[in-house]
């Protein structure tokens, strides 16, 4: 998993930046300003403390200090740094909340983003 004060970031959206629309980037993200858009398509998205996004994310990995409205898919992990402010649904197979976050959403941990969860458990629970 990329650490965030190691993952090269071959894309920046500054403090005092505004991008409004779809963004697909192969490689890292950071946003440090403001982000709107249908969908952030990216293999590595860090929100800065000072970060706002109001978009759905699709990645590897998402790391977030600042502010995120919309729903995270991620396929490794999603890390929520105590200055996060999310509302919004998070698929991940792994995640770490760290005190302070303000979180509302829900949450789906699962290798498989399409397994039916609730129907495995009950499969578990049952001796099957």
């Amino acid at each position: 998993m990329a650490d965030p004060k190691t993952t090269v970031y071959n894309t920046i959206i500054g403090e005092n930046s505004f991008f409004e629309g779809k963004f697909m980037v192969n490689g890292g993200i950071r946003i440090d300003g403001k982000f709107e858009g249908e969908i952030l398509k990216v293999s590595h998205v860090t929100i800065g403390v000072k970060g706002k996004v109001r978009s759905n994310i699709s990645a590897l990995s998402v790391v977030v200090e600042g502010v995120l409205i919309g729903n995270i898919d991620a396929k490794v992990r999603v890390i929520l740094l105590p200055t996060s402010r999310v509302y919004g649904d998070i698929t991940t197979p792994e995640i770490i909340i760290q005190q302070g976050v303000i979180f509302e959403g829900k949450i789906k941990i699962a290798q498989d983003k399409n397994l039916p969860v609730k129907e495995e458990i009950e499969k578990i629970y049952r001796g099957s």
